[in-house]
Order: structure tokens, then sequence, then C-alpha cells
């Protein structure tokens, strides 16, 4: 919908290049990816380490919902979606911190660190807001991938009950 209503995507490249935003990602060194495809080389479980792999994805979660929040203030015309999708998220979040061993050592940013990224988030300028939603969004799909792939393994290969 942001290309259609905004025409704003893969055509920004410029944008994409400033994009200083610090999303979380889920990567190799999480134990949450595949180290390579090769068994040969490498004939290692996916996920590598579990317990690790779970406390990043249940903190990105968390971490995502400032980001969600300054989407639901800014992409008023999808506020309802927005707000459903935060929701889900802190839900979504909190019940995979609960698969962690040691749910304590999930990373909730806190209070103050939540603001002063609103706050950032705010200060960007108008034209930018649309390019600023195309990575929030582009980004958050890409951990969802990502955590799908984790969770659904880990499901399927150990005793969790998510």
């Amino acid at each position: 919908q942001m290309c259609e209503k905004f025409t704003v995507c893969q055509n920004s490249v410029e944008m994409l290049l400033h994009n200083n935003l610090n999303l979380p990602k889920v990567t190799e060194e999480d134990g949450c990816l595949l180290a390579g495809f090769n068994e040969a080389r490498n004939s290692s479980p996916f996920p590598s380490n579990p317990d690790k792999c779970l406390r990043k994805i249940s903190s990105g979660l968390y971490t995502f919902q400032t980001y969600l929040k300054y989407m639901q203030e800014t992409f008023i015309s999808e506020n309802q979606n927005v707000k459903s999708l935060s929701y889900n998220t802190e839900r979504l979040a909190h019940i995979i911190k609960q698969m962690v061993i040691n749910p304590e050592e999930v990373i909730i940013p806190d209070a103050a660190t939540q603001e002063s990224l609103h706050t950032k988030l705010k200060s960007t300028k108008a034209w930018t807001e649309k390019i600023t939603i195309h990575l929030i969004l582009r980004d958050f799909t890409s951990f969802m991938e990502k955590t799908v792939r984790a969770v659904r393994y880990l499901k399927n290969t150990r005793s969790f009950s998510a």
C-alpha cells in the first residue's frame, strides 16, 4: 500500500542508503540462521542456539514497539491496522519471552530509551516520514519472516508449546 499511495519503494535508493534507524535484525550470530547450506561444511541444526535465538527475537519484537507507535501516529490512514499489528507484536514478544529458559534475560527497551527513539523518529522531516515508514515495514517483514522460520523449526523439533 505504501508503494501505491506514496510512490515510495525500490526507486528511493538514495533514501535507503541513509537508513540510520538501527532497526532490529535477526542475524547468523544470534543463533537463528543456518550458518550455511553446505551440509558437509555445516551439519548443525537450525537454529544453532535456540535460547539465544529466542531472546534475540523477543527483544527485537519489543524494540519494534516504539517504531510501530511512531507508525501509528504518522500513518494515520492505517491507524487501526498498525494498532492491531502493534498489539499482536507485543503479544508475540511476550509469548516468545516465556519460551526462553531465563525470561529475565530478554532485553526490553526502558522508557527513556523508547522516548529518545520516539523523539528522534518524530523529528524527521515530513518528506522522509514515508521513507521511514517504508523502511520500518520492510525490516519488520524481514524480521518476522526469520522469526516464523525459527519458531516453526523449534516447535517441530523441540517440546515447545508456542
